[in-house]
Parts: structure tokens; C-alpha cells; sequence
């Protein structure tokens, strides 16, 4: 037994591993309702990840190095909205939106600079990027190499969840049956390419900001997740092959009791569809590994401080129901980009709830608590009816693109909305216990002669490239759009030649098309 699990009490008294009765269900053990490991953070805590990335690639390297020296054990990268919808800094759609929201990425010259003296075999990290994921992750990979870091040593997640783009978020481009394609080709791909990376991070955190309960949350999450299982199955991949590299995304609310039996649920109910429905033989196929972010919706602009009192209750909520890694967001994300100080003091945040308290000291803390199973249980309930609901629609994408979830999630958000204005329910400095004047903040604002940068780098990149073949290696990747092909290999060369993100996509979209919504009301 390690020193973690010997951990006393401030009284002196040891604290056990693991609590229960003789004969009930263990942590690291199927259904996975208490953990997917049995030592859980007894043994290590959970990887503190810190989401950022804005501005220029360099400013964006610059506050990564920032984050690695206070302690951030992995990086996950925010992409600004040109790159992830596919187009590159200096096209007319871009205007206005270079590097607001996140880093601009246009070619394998920003990937460089933006991990410019990060040890890509050393670190974790996370791109929260969906349509072109796999554009990127080629990016990173091929800039690993250049380091000379092979595929097999690389470690990380793409969210590459477009299923929830067309219910909660917005940023697709492609129809959904040639995104699950490519969805397919990147667990086909990295299977082979970057065996130990997470390929994709199917999102509930999305729909809980755009209104969803908890129960929808993780039962349209869940019900994504059966449709890509189904789609890499239909392209012929044996399910124990890519089963253990999927990895989910949720929200950590106020509400602790519920998050913590929501999360509970959410692993029970996703190891009995992989091992029942999908038949999965591998106990890692049935594991519902999950990064949570806590809950930037419930944030305020008024009186921003006290977002750090919320933020330290969604972490407590996350880690008390077993998260594999975790984003605290800074207290003034209500206002603007986090200034330094307060992404630090959002890290400091979990590392007082993984050093300071005792929930590292034993796994599961809150198994055996009557309000938390019976919420398991309910959640658990609930979320199933709501998945059979969803596949009445024949498949996820069919429900999608009848309008079912985005309905749902609007309706409970507009419920919650009614509640705020009536002050049902309080929102503290907003709707109660307020105050009259504001204290002054200075937020980080982002230097709007980045664009104008962004396109003389473009224009510098397209003036000294082998345009020639960057040309043909275009074509074949259309080539292989067009036909059955794994469409990363190709994507991977015309990406080393210089061939840019929006140059990539664009080469899709002439075969693929762009997807336009249907008006569900």
C-alpha cells in the first residue's frame, strides 16, 4: 500500500482507501458507478489542465509557459473562431474575429510557434476543436515530429465532437454524414499514427451552457457517443480497437449533491451500452473516462469575485464524482479573456482541493450516501428514457436533424431563465444581495492589429511555398474525399508542404458541401 492510502486524519486516525460493505460494487470495477481505476486519486490526483489561448501563437506559447511554471499538469488550447470553422485569418468572413476567442492557427508556422520549447512527449494536451480536429492534430503532430517525438509517444484529446455542434454549439461545416466519416478516418488514423491519443471528446459541456439539465446533459452525450461507436463500426473498425481512446466532456454546476450522482449515472450507463449493445470485450472499452470544466454559464459580471467561490464549489463537485482531469475557470471569464493572476489563482483552486484537503485520501467519498444513490439511481433512470427517446428518431443525427435536443435544451433554458427573472432562483449579485457600484476592472484585451499580422504571415507562407505542390497534394486529398480513402494521410502531406487550415477545409467543402440547418419551429 503507497503512502497516499496510509493518509490520518488531523486526529491521528488512519483514513481508508475505500469504504463499503463486503460484496458491494468496488471503484475499477464494472459498471464503474464508484471510479474507473480502483486507486483513483489515492494514488495520483487527477490532471489539472488550464484552458487558454488567445491572440497571436506567440502570446498564446507565452501564458502556456506561465501555466507549466504554477504547476498545470496538462494544456488545453482554445482556438479562435476563424480556425475552427476552417477558414484562415485573411479571408473577409475572419474579420473581426482573428484571435478574440482564442489562438489563431492558420498553418504548421503557428503550430511551431505555439508549442515553440514545450516538450510535446512531455505534456498533455487538449484542443478543443471539433470540425477541423483533425487538421489540427495533423499539425501537432507533424511539429512533434520536428521536435523528434514519434506518434506513439504523443498523449492528448481532440474534442472532435460534431454531433454536438449541430445541437448546442454552431461550429460545423460539413453535413453530418461525411463528419462522421472523417470522424471515423481520425479513429482509423490514430489507431495506427498516435496510439495512446484520446480521439475524441464527446461533449455534454456544451449543452449544459446552452441550457441543458443534467440529465440531458449526459443522455444526449451518451447518445452521441452510441452513434459514433455505430459509424466507426459501420466502417468496419472492431470496437475493443477504438473503444479505449474515447473520452467525454462534462460540465461541474453549483448543484454538488447532483453533479455527483450525474456523474455516477453517466459511467454505469455508458460501461453497460459497451458491453451489452456493442458487445465490447476489452474493460477499458466500457470505461467513461471524462475531463470536466466547471460551469463558465453560471459566472457573473457582477461582483466577479465571487466566481471564485463558485468555481472552488463545481471543482469540489467534479472531483467528489470521480473526473480524470479537470479546467477551473478563471473568476473574470463573465467579463473577458483571463487576465494572468486570475487563470493562476483558477489553478491554485484545485491544487488547495488536491493538496490541502483530504479527498485524495480515499476514493469515492460519497458511496453509501443515501441522497447521492438515490440521485444516482433517478439520474440513471431518467437519462435512459431520454436516450430511448433520442433513437425513436432512428439515430442521433435523425433527432438532430429533427430538432429534438436543440428543443429540449431550449425549453429547460428558457425555464431557468423565467426562475432568474422571478427571482425563484437566486443568482447571488445578480437577482439578490447586490450592490450599487461596481468596483473598476481592467480586463486583457486583445491587440486588434493581430489580423492585419495573421494575413502578412499568410501572405509571406504562400509567397515562398512550393505552391505547385501544395496544389497536388490538394488534390489528392480531394481525391481521397471523393473515394473511400483515409483522408488524414493525404490532409497530413499538403499540411507539411504548407498548405494552410482554410486551404484544407475549403478542399472538402467542394466535395462534401457545408451543412445548412433545417428551421425546426
Amino acid at each position: 500500500m503507497n503512502e497516499r492510502s496510509k493518509r490520518l486524519t488531523e486526529s491521528g486516525f488512519p483514513i481508508e482507501p475505500v469504504y463499503g460493505p463486503e460484496g458491494g460494487e468496488r471503484p475499477g470495477e464494472y459498471p464503474f458507478t464508484r471510479g474507473v481505476y480502483p486507486t483513483m486519486y489515492t494514488s495520483r490526483p487527477w490532471t489539472m489542465r488550464q484552458y487558454a489561448g488567445f491572440g497571436t501563437a506567440a502570446e498564446s506559447n507565452a501564458r502556456y509557459h506561465q501555466l507549466l511554471g504554477a504547476g498545470t499538469m496538462g494544456l488545453s488550447v482554445a482556438f479562435d473562431l476563424p480556425t475552427q470553422m476552417g477558414y484562415d485569418s485573411d479571408e473577409p468572413i475572419a474579420h473581426g474575429e482573428v484571435g478574440k476567442v482564442g489562438v489563431a492557427i492558420d498553418s504548421i508556422e503557428d503550430m511551431r510557434v505555439l508549442f515553440r520549447d514545450i516538450p510535446l512527449d512531455k505534456v498533455s494536451t487538449s484542443m478543443t476543436i471539433n470540425a477541423p480536429g483533425s487538421v489540427l492534430l495533423l499539425l501537432y503532430q507533424l511539429v512533434a515530429e520536428e521536435q523528434g517525438v514519434p506518434g506513439d509517444r504523443l498523449n492528448g484529446t481532440i474534442q472532435n465532437d460534431i454531433l454536438k455542434e449541430y445541437i448546442a454549439r454552431g461550429t460545423y461545416i460539413f453535413p453530418p454524414k461525411p463528419s462522421l466519416r472523417l470522424v471515423a478516418d481520425t479513429f482509423a488514423y490514430c489507431r495506427t499514427e498516435i496510439p495512446k491519443w484520446n480521439t475524441i471528446s464527446i461533449s455534454g459541456y456544451h449543452m449544459a451552457e446552452a441550457g441543458a439539465t443534467p440529465v440531458q446533459e449526459i443522455a444526449f452525450t451518451l447518445a452521441d457517443g452510441i452513434e459514433y461507436v455505430r459509424a466507426a463500426i459501420a466502417a468496419g473498425l472492431n470496437v475493443d480497437d477504438f473503444a479505449p481512446r474515447l473520452s467525454f466532456f462534462f460540465v461541474a454546476r453549483t448543484t454538488l449533491l447532483e453533479e455527483v450522482a450525474k456523474f455516477r449515472a453517466a459511467r454505469r450507463i455508458w460501461a453497460k451500452v459497451m458491453r451489452e449493445e456493442f458487445g465490447a470485450k476489452d474493460p477499458k472499452s466500457w470505461m467513461l473516462r471524462f475531463h470536466t470544466q466547471t460551469a463558465g454559464v453560471q459566472l457573473t459580471a457582477q461582483q466577479p469575485e465571487v466566481n471564485l467561490v463558485r468555481v472552488a464549489v463545481q471543482g469540489l463537485g467534479a472531483v467528489l464524482g470521480g473526473t480524470q482531469s479537470l479546467h477551473t475557470n478563471s473568476y473574470d471569464e463573465a467579463i473577458a479573456l483571463p487576465t494572468e493572476k486570475a487563470a493562476r489563482l483558477a489553478l491554485r483552486t484545485q491544487q488547495v482541493l488536491a493538496y490541502e484537503t483530504d479527498l485524495t485520501a480515499t476514493v469515492d467519498p460519497f458511496a453509501g450516501s443515501y441522497v447521492v444513490e438515490a440521485m444516482t439511481d433517478e439520474i440513471e433512470a431518467q437519462a435512459q428514457a431520454l436516450i430511448k427517446r433520442v433513437f425513436e428518431h432512428g439515430s442521433a443525427v435523425d433527432a438532430i436533424e429533427a430538432g429534438f435536443q436543440k428543443r429540449e435544451i431550449e425549453s429547460s433554458a428558457y425555464r431557468v431563465a423565467l426562475e432568474v427573472d422571478s427571482g425563484e432562483r437566486v443568482v447571488v449579485g445578480v437577482n439578490r444581495f447586490t450592490v450599487d457600484v461596481e468596483e473598476p476592472y481592467e480586463p486583457l484585451r486583445v491587440d486588434p492589429t493581430i489580423e492585419q499580422a495573421q494575413a502578412a504571415r499568410l501572405a509571406t507562407l504562400r509567397a515562398e511555398r512550393d505552391s505547385a505542390a501544395v496544389e497536388a497534394a490538394l488534390d489528392k486529398l480531394r481525391a481521397a474525399a471523393v473515394g473511400n480513402e483515409n483522408v488524414l494521410y493525404p490532409m497530413r502531406e499538403a499540411l507539411r508542404l504548407r498548405a494552410t487550415v482554410g486551404e484544407v477545409c475549403h478542399t472538402l467543402r467542394k466535395v462534401w458541401g457545408v451543412y445548412q440547418p433545417r428551421e425546426t419551429f
